[in-house]
């Protein structure tokens, strides 16, 4: 799915920008949260921030930075009251935006422990962290998430498939949007992957140099 797919399929806000989202906020900013906050001085700041914020839908700028993403790491709760945080990876834009409030994804066979899968049987409450390592930008989203077997929804699991990849897909992932926040970029060391790192070192021609020439550029 290409971005003006993504476009086409979202009922979306025209103002796209990183405030954070009123119930982010709601569902972080726990009374020991603001304590901390209280404490260290920034707690004016974000009471502010939380008077003064947006709503929760989807817009342009978190729909066309999903739709580029190949990776994102997935916290849940298991019922020991321990969290599990996966890395789910995949083809860029396997994290499908399915209208401004909803996400959903094709979950592939893996070392089949299935710990954020039973987790989300008994909690569906999770977060996501979504990361651009080259342009140093985070998006953090707060979800409930449903599990849908894959011989249970086949129509769904065909929409949520990607093409040529190959990867058994075992169930659909449909995660319903309950808060998200653009991160600040302090602290996130640049990282790229190949690909990006082609492109960094694209001469004006077109030709790629010699990578290990090329290292200190890069």
């Amino acid at each position: 799915m290409d971005r003006g797919e993504v476009r086409r399929e979202l009922r979306l806000n025209s103002k796209g920008d990183f405030e954070m989202a009123r119930n982010y906020a709601e569902i972080a900013f726990t009374s020991s949260v603001k304590n901390e906050q209280e404490q260290h001085g920034s707690r004016r700041q974000y009471e502010r921030m939380e008077k003064a914020s947006r709503g929760t839908e989807l817009t342009f700028s978190e729909a066309d930075f999903i739709a580029t993403r190949d990776s994102f790491y997935i916290a849940t709760v298991g019922e020991n009251g321990y969290p599990y945080v996966q890395f789910r990876g995949g083809p860029a834009g396997f994290l499908r935006v399915l209208d401004a409030k909803t996400l959903g994804y094709a979950d592939f066979r893996g070392n089949m422990q299935y710990v954020s899968v039973g987790n989300l049987r008994a909690n569906d409450k999770a977060a996501l962290i979504l990361m651009d390592y080259a342009d140093r930008r985070r998006l953090k989203v707060y979800a409930t998430i449903k599990v849908v077997n894959a011989g249970d929804a086949p129509e769904l699991i065909e929409r949520l498939a990607i093409p040529d990849y190959p990867a058994k897909i075992e169930r659909a992932m449909i995660l319903h949007v309950e808060a998200f926040d653009w991160n600040c970029p302090q602290h996130i060391t640049p990282r790229y992957t190949i690909e990006e790192a082609k492109r960094l070192l694209q001469s004006p021609t077109g030709r790629i140099q010699d990578p290990i020439a090329d290292r200190d550029r890069i």
